[in-house]
């Protein structure tokens, strides 16, 4: 069999352990899996309702256009329908993007531990990731970005995470408007503003790259439904781009990539604004109280606009995941992001962040710092 070697070198996607992994590993009932930036308040009731409505329609293919979704789309987030489109997920759209923006051995670029689904999908692609390298801070230094897509027309595509994960950091909007009036306007160049924790960011100095929309052709906007609607389990992410833009992933993504429940649940949970601000509202109280207990156990962490913290805990990171793995606790380890020492706790309930609190306490004791 003849495959290509960035195939066979091709390091998969790794998701958070599942909680029934857990429960058959250690033989325990109680799990609380705080690993993969999930909505601890599940979905929306709204949401529930809808899809229960919707059960008897299965048989039927999904609406391949996603209509009555994209006009809720179009209402609530002020943006014309013309210039929306649907992805089985964020991964979808990064994806065909790549594909369709990119030829093999093109670039694209993007800062330095960002999420893991942008060089995977190039490589799959024969397509290159350059990567700009973090501030001191963990923000996002798009000067730096700016000076390296002038320098090389072989990048095609520039991914910006906004907040980023696994960080939480961000850029201000005059960060955005440096970097577009310095690259904004090159014909052969894409500029993707991923915003999965849009919704839950605090700073005053944050813009949506929606903003710039009308202004930049080249600037195409990504959502989801996985974080602050709660429904991460029914994979559906949204694309906001120029009409060509929208046009070229419409020829290339499958007709039917977004299915009849994912539709049906996001078309009720959009206009659910009384979860939504429950959902916000669960995260930034948590946030601030996982910030309050880990300063008092003396570790750093950085100050997130999404609904995860990352912090250090000063030992090897992995024995703290596992000790706490093992009392059915779970955090993400992200070493794989060259943090051997960090982890990246997901904003719980109340209950469920004193529990890992306690949890910290005792174990960090067990595990020796390292020098």
């Amino acid at each position: 069999m003849r495959v290509s070697e960035d195939i066979k070198n091709l390091i998969a996607y790794k998701p958070g352990k599942p909680i029934a992994e857990t429960q058959r590993e250690f033989g325990i009932s109680r799990v609380i899996k705080l690993a993969s930036n999930e909505n601890p308040l599940g979905p929306s009731p709204k949401a529930i309702e809808a899809l229960r409505a919707h059960l008897n329609d299965l048989h039927r293919y999904p609406d391949p256009g996603g209509f009555e979704l994209s006009q809720k789309i179009s209402k609530v987030w002020n943006i014309n329908k013309n210039k929306i489109a649907l992805g089985n997920g964020s991964n979808e759209i990064i994806d065909l993007l790549i594909r369709i923006f990119c030829e093999p051995g093109e670039k694209i670029a993007t800062t330095e531990k960002a999420f893991l689904a942008y060089p995977i999908c190039a490589q799959a692609a024969r397509v290159k990731t350059v990567a700009v390298p973090l501030r001191a801070d963990f923000t996002i230094d798009l000067i730096a970005m700016a000076n390296m897509v002038l320098n090389d027309t072989n990048i095609r595509l520039v991914f910006i995470p906004n907040p980023n994960n696994p960080t939480g950091t961000y850029v201000n909007r005059t960060e955005v408007e440096q970097f577009l009036n310095k690259v904004g306007n090159r014909p052969d160049l894409l500029i993707v503003f991923d915003e999965a924790y849009n919704e839950f960011v605090r700073a005053q100095d944050y813009a949506s790259g929606q903003e710039w929309l009308n202004q930049y052709p080249s600037v195409v906007v990504m959502r989801t439904f996985s974080k602050v609607y709660g429904l991460a389990g029914l994979r559906l992410g949204v694309m906001m781009a120029d009409p060509e833009v929208i046009d070229l992933y419409h020829k290339v993504r499958n007709p039917f990539n977004t299915n009849e429940l994912a539709q049906v649940a996001a078309t009720a949970a959009i206009e659910d604004t009384e979860y939504l601000r429950a959902s916000q509202k669960v995260v930034w109280e948590g946030l601030d109280q996982i910030y309050k207990g880990l300063r008092e156990l003396d570790l750093n962490f950085l100050e997130s606009q999404a609904n995860f913290v990352l912090f250090d805990t000063q030992r090897e990171a992995i024995q703290v995941y596992d000790l706490l793995l093992r009392q059915g606790l779970i955090l993400r380890p992200v070493a794989n992001y060259g943090l051997p020492r960090h982890l990246r706790w997901t904003v719980g309930l109340k209950e469920e962040n004193l529990i890992i609190l306690k949890a910290l306490k005792e174990i960090l004791i067990k595990v020796h710092p390292m020098k």
